[in-house]
């Protein structure tokens, strides 16, 4: 489950045999070089920490999903979820 936000994005994902600051680094990495080529500038884009929650239960996975995508409800940016689009979720 993803959702990009103004200024921020949640992720839920499984890190299979990663670690999160490798994740991290590598997402973070990554989308600076493509969004700077596309705005043609050298910019720092991302905060230099991260904040992570780790998923205890199998049954809370689907929970925390709706959280994520719920997330430009609770700012106030869309009423209904279908009018967002930049979001997805495997769970729902």
């Amino acid at each position: 489950a993803w959702v990009v936000m103004p200024d921020h994005f949640h992720w839920l994902f499984n890190l299979n045999d990663s670690t999160l600051a490798d994740v991290m680094r590598a997402t973070k990495s990554r989308s600076t070089l493509s969004i700077n080529r596309a705005r043609c500038s050298r910019e720092r884009f991302w905060q230099r920490g991260y904040h992570d929650r780790a998923v205890r239960a199998e049954e809370d996975i689907r929970r925390m999903a709706r959280y994520i995508i719920a997330n430009p409800l609770r700012a106030g940016l869309v009423e209904h979820i279908g009018d967002y689009s930049l979001w997805d979720a495997a769970w729902l």
